[in-house]
């Protein structure tokens, strides 16, 4: 590597299109852009949740990395598996209310993978955060308002910790609440300092 590659300091990229992720990555108030990736995030046959969201957010990472100067590339993906069935982002109302019903009284665990791909080094930081969740036995009435309050559908297992989703919770159990939301901060951060950016 060239003297002016070491010592160039790579600007920090969020490969994703996720506002929840914009708004928790700015909390470590470190200037960054965001770039959605264009990706088949299809399962491979086989794969266990905590695999494939580590292989997704690198997959992220690494599909925007090849159009950008020298930066530190952020990807993360998020699965909710309950009972042995992967509950991804509904996408819309009638698959969210089935998800949701299979959540209710039970624990349910989100995964959250995080990779930090510099391509400067050309290393890739990569890691899986999970958290588990209790839900209580809300009734179809409360998943109606819930739902129609939230609209939550870009969510995996369709549930908004941040929003009124923090209603149908009976317990809570991990050690980062912002894997929840989708971007473990504590990790990343980790990952940050690593690689040479002052956090805080």
């Amino acid at each position: 590597m060239s003297t002016t590659a070491a010592t160039q300091i790579p600007s920090l990229v969020l490969a994703s299109s996720s506002p929840y992720r914009r708004e928790l990555l700015a909390r470590l108030r470190i200037p960054f852009t965001s770039v959605s990736p264009d990706l088949d995030e299809s399962p491979l046959p086989g794969e266990a949740p905590e695999v494939q969201v580590r292989r997704l957010a690198e997959a992220k990472a690494r599909a925007i990395a090849t159009s950008l100067s020298p930066s530190l590339v952020i990807g993360s993906d998020q699965l909710a598996v309950v009972d042995g069935t992967i509950l991804a982002k509904p996408g819309d109302h009638e698959p969210a209310v089935r998800q949701l019903r299979m959540m209710r009284g039970r624990d349910v665990a989100f995964h959250t993978g995080l990779c930090l791909l510099n391509t400067v080094a050309g290393t890739a930081d990569i890691d899986c955060v999970s958290f588990g969740v209790k839900f209580r036995n809300y009734n179809d009435a409360e998943i109606e308002r819930y739902l129609r309050g939230e609209r939550p559908y870009q969510c995996a297992g369709s549930f908004m910790s941040e929003g009124l989703g923090i209603s149908l919770v009976a317990e809570m159990r991990g050690g980062d609440p912002s894997a929840l939301i989708g971007l473990p901060l504590i990790r990343l951060a980790e990952m940050l300092r690593a690689a040479g950016v002052p956090v805080p």
